[in-house]
């Protein structure tokens, strides 16, 4: 028995969201048992990029190990009140002196209070090439965000560039991340495993916080 504390930083899949989709395909009192057909976008909710998904290799998601999705991680807590925030350098300055190769980061926005709304996805905070760039140089584990993206859904250029940055260096990213607000202390274990999807350039996870 671990002794520690389990945040569960993963939304909850509902047929609110965009890509997801559930359809009966047994019924308790007609067949003896009840069974559903998801659909799920590989990008909807909590989930996982691998490098597949913007062409930076063919490397994807069942091609990790569960080592890959494991380690030390630092939040980062920013005020956002705004829409479309861009993250800089500077707003990492309470993590950066931290932040060791092979460590991960997640950043508290509060943006999944958004997740129904027009909002969550048009307005979304997004970090800076920059802020790629720097993530990749310290060696970064995984960075996990609230928002839908690491960047803006609507500018295609933008949201190529980043992906390519992040993946190409070996960051993995993790997005739509939720209850980051219930995380005590600085300094936590992460713990994030997608589906083990063959050729997958994605797939849904569960991502936990644990606490010692």
């Amino acid at each position: 028995m671990l002794n520690g504390r389990f945040v569960d930083l993963t939304l909850t899949y509902d047929e609110r969201m965009s890509g997801v989709s559930f359809e009966d395909t047994r019924v308790l009192e007609r067949d003896g048992w009840n069974a559903r057909t998801l659909h799920i976008y590989g990008h909807a909710g909590t989930h996982m990029d691998a490098p597949r998904h913007f062409g930076v290799s063919n490397r994807s998601i069942d091609q990790y190990g569960p080592a890959d999705f494991i380690g030390k991680a630092h939040i980062l807590r920013l005020n956002v009140t705004g829409d479309s925030r861009l993250i800089s350098v500077p707003d990492l300055q309470p993590v950066a002196d931290r932040l060791q190769p092979g460590d991960s980061l997640v950043i508290q926005t509060g943006w999944s209070s958004f997740v129904f709304d027009d909002r969550y996805r048009d307005g979304l905070p997004r970090i800076s090439d920059i802020v790629a760039e720097y993530l990749v140089d310290r060696k970064i584990k995984m960075l996990g965000v609230e928002t839908p993206s690491v960047a803006d859904v609507n500018n295609l250029d933008e949201l190529a560039q980043i992906h390519r940055i992040l993946l190409d260096g070996n960051v993995i990213i993790i997005e739509g991340l939720t209850n980051l607000n219930q995380i005590k202390n600085d300094t936590f274990t992460l713990l994030a495993f997608p589906l083990k999807i063959k050729d997958g350039d994605g797939a849904p996870a569960r991502v936990i916080a644990f606490e010692d």
